[in-house]
């Protein structure tokens, strides 16, 4: 009874208490003082070949971690562009003494953890396994295997992910930004290429891994529950021996930012979505006078969810998910740039409000309110940094690569919380271009380049790999959509021929995400099709159309098709499409000339009867169709998908050419179509399609 009258008093007390106090919610609270930052030095050790190691002991559990960074700088690949990602792939690929799956075996006993790298490798586990882990980890670094064999495989999936990339706008995005900014021919501006990989060899590789895989510019953290003497003397014993060639940090002159404002564009025909970049180069290293200033003045602008990019784009005008900004930093030229993905229509209008917002910096309407909310965001995210033991090791080798002083991280939120409006405005006229910027656009040129023009900018021209292009893509004269499909048509037999062919049967094996399936695909005259794809014995997709009405069966699940299912069903009521394009229910257009990896191609668009649009390209030396892109619509989702078709590989089945590998792309997942049995005019009823 006792404690139940203390906590009734207690509690009728606070709320008295509370009662005295007036609450204005109207207001902000005040900011507290910055937290104050605390690092202890790590100590620093040197081995006689000339890794630097950093210890930062923390024992409160009983694990380490350890990374070696290699500084090499920016490296310039030129015509072996893609070498060292390659090279740093099989850098896990096993050791001279262990295959793969003995080392990763090796590893999971353990309970370990190694990443490689040709940068920064890192391992860690439990105190007990660490000397073990650390030795496998330095073997791997040392003696990597380089067999034809993983380098074979590695090269060909590189290859394909560059495939699956060549219509994603966000990578197309990531490499033309670059290119254009620095130039090709530029550590900072270059690119791997699917002919790029192709030329490389294993002996490129060894080349690579000789010359920057050394411990000449290295820095070895440990990170955890291991002492000075006891990192030092695991690191002798590991590397001692560990000789190579000695690195020099490159010297790269600037590039120029454009003289006048400039919007660079590329044409993605299939493209569902915009995906812009407006931005410049600047210089920001870590002893840069304005860095402080300038990582405010980053963060007001577009640093998340409360900058005036997202707080515009995305809440004011609705145009995308979001819309940030980021400027880099370092030794070297970085670029200052703001992003977004918006809807196609309104391309124009965002470039014109993202242009909008840099300009509101530059003139300095910031409130203090908007500088407040940006310092407590650095002082909380900092502070929690500040808990990771792996923190002040990476501030400590940052320090030793950057050249700063050494309390650079201990002051730096004393730095960030004397930032003042008119040091945002300052650094905001300084680094963040307006009348001589460049914007960058990549999507669905026909919908888009039309409003473009009425920005009054220069608009230039550029496919994929920031080549100069004249238009959209450049037409031959006397080629044109009829010249096109008879072509085809020849090419894999004659229209006679494609005439004859009533039913075709293929069986096939597939890859989807790294899983083995098999998949079965019957088609007869009238628009008539069934699909069967199986995992083992286990049916996972379905799906079947009789001319009339059809089903998509997933998992179970039985789904009949809508109008609209049936209405694209029917686009196709022969076997070969291409046989109908004539017709007037049909529509086609010539779009010129493009590329597809290194091939060159006709470009066809083709409406078909229900109103599906798809692009068709055709080689210009063979005539066959070799891919395929559409938009394929998503119900009850706002954001359409894209759907590519590579064909490949095309040979003769009674009397016509077919492809017999198809890569097909859908957003992000690529599936790998191989058919073993494809049969012309046999095997097929109509009670197949039922």
């Amino acid at each position: 009874m006792k404690k139940i009258l203390f906590f009734v008093l207690f509690a009728l007390s606070l709320q008295h208490a509370t009662a005295q106090i007036t609450l204005d919610r109207s207001k902000q609270p005040k900011a507290g003082p910055a937290p104050i930052i605390s690092i202890a030095d790590p100590t620093v050790l040197t081995l006689p070949n000339g890794i630097t190691i950093l210890v930062v002991e923390n024992h409160k559990l009983p694990k380490v971690r350890t990374s070696l960074t290699i500084d090499a700088g920016p490296i310039t690949e030129g015509k072996k562009a893609g070498v060292m990602q390659l090279m740093g792939q099989m850098l896990g690929e096993g050791t001279k003494s262990m295959s793969k799956a003995t080392f990763d075996e090796a590893i999971d006993l353990l309970g370990a953890e190694i990443s490689l790298s040709p940068r920064e490798s890192s391992a860690s586990s439990l105190t007990k396994y660490f000397d073990k882990t650390f030795m496998l980890f330095a073997d791997a670094i040392k003696n990597p295997a380089f067999s034809q064999e993983s380098f074979d495989k590695l090269k060909t999936q590189n290859i394909a992910v560059l495939k699956a990339g060549e219509k994603n706008v966000k990578i197309i995005s990531e490499r033309v930004v670059h290119a254009l900014a620095y130039g090709k021919q530029s550590p900072m501006g270059e690119f791997e290429t699917e002919e790029s990989i192709k030329a490389l060899t294993l002996n490129d590789v060894k080349e690579a891994y000789k010359k920057y895989i050394t411990p000449s510019r290295s820095y070895l953290t440990f990170v955890g529950d291991i002492t000075p003497a006891e990192a030092k003397k695991l690191a002798t014993k590991a590397f001692r021996n560990w000789a190579g060639e000695k690195l020099t940090l490159p010297t790269i002159a600037n590039a120029n930012n454009p003289t006048t404002t400039e919007i660079d564009f590329i044409d993605v025909p299939t493209a569902v979505q915009a995906e812009i970049r407006v931005g410049n180069l600047v210089n920001n290293p870590l002893s840069n006078p304005d860095y402080f200033a300038l990582t405010l003045a980053n963060a007001i602008l577009g640093g998340g969810t409360n900058g005036k990019l997202f707080l515009n784009l995305r809440e004011k005008h609705g145009f995308t998910y979001g819309s940030y900004s980021s400027v880099g930093k370092g030794r070297f030229q970085s670029q200052f740039i703001t992003q977004a993905a918006v809807r196609t229509e309104k391309a124009d209008s965002a470039v014109v409000e993202m242009l909008n917002e840099i300009k509101n910096m530059r003139e300095g309407k910031i409130t203090q309110e908007e500088l407040n909310i940006a310092k407590a965001i650095y002082n909380g995210s900092f502070s929690l940094k500040m808990e990771e033991p792996a923190t002040t090791a990476i501030y400590a080798s940052t320090i030793l690569i950057n050249n700063v002083p050494k309390d650079f991280y201990r002051t730096f939120l004393q730095k960030i919380n004397a930032v003042t409006i008119a040091d945002i405005q300052r650094v905001s006229q300084k680094y963040f271009n307006y009348p001589d910027t460049r914007i960058v656009i990549v999507g669905n040129g026909i919908k888009i380049l039309p409003n473009l023009s009425r920005l009054g900018y220069a608009i230039k021209l550029y496919d994929q790999y920031a080549n100069p292009t004249t238009g959209a893509a450049a037409k031959t004269d006397g080629v044109s959509a009829q010249s096109i499909i008879e072509r085809y048509l020849k090419a894999i037999g004659g229209k006679e021929a494609a005439l004859k062919i009533n039913t075709i049967y293929a069986n096939s094996t597939m890859s989807v995400m790294g899983q083995e399936m098999t998949a079965l695909n019957k088609k007869m005259s009238g628009g008539k099709s069934y699909t069967e794809m199986k995992m083992g014995d286990m049916v996972v997709f379905q799906t079947a159309f009789n001319g009339t009405k059809g089903y998509q069966m997933q998992m179970g699940v039985k789904k009949d098709f809508d109008a609209d299912e049936i209405k694209e069903q029917l686009d196709d009521k022969t076997i070969i499409p291409q046989l109908l394009y004539n017709n007037a229910e049909y529509k086609t257009e010539y779009l010129g000339n493009d590329k597809v990896g290194e091939e060159d191609v006709y470009k066809l668009k083709v409406t078909k009867p229900s109103g599906k649009t798809i692009v068709e390209y055709y080689s210009t030396k063979t005539g066959f169709l070799i891919r395929e892109e559409f938009t394929k619509k998503q119900k009850g989702k706002e954001i359409d998908v894209n759907v590519t078709s590579d064909r490949s590989n095309y040979q003769q089945v009674g009397g016509v050419w077919l492809p017999f590998t198809i890569i097909q792309t859908v957003g992000e997942m690529t599936i790998n179509n191989t058919i073993k049995e494809l049969k012309i005019n046999e095997g097929i009823t109509e009670a197949d399609f039922k």
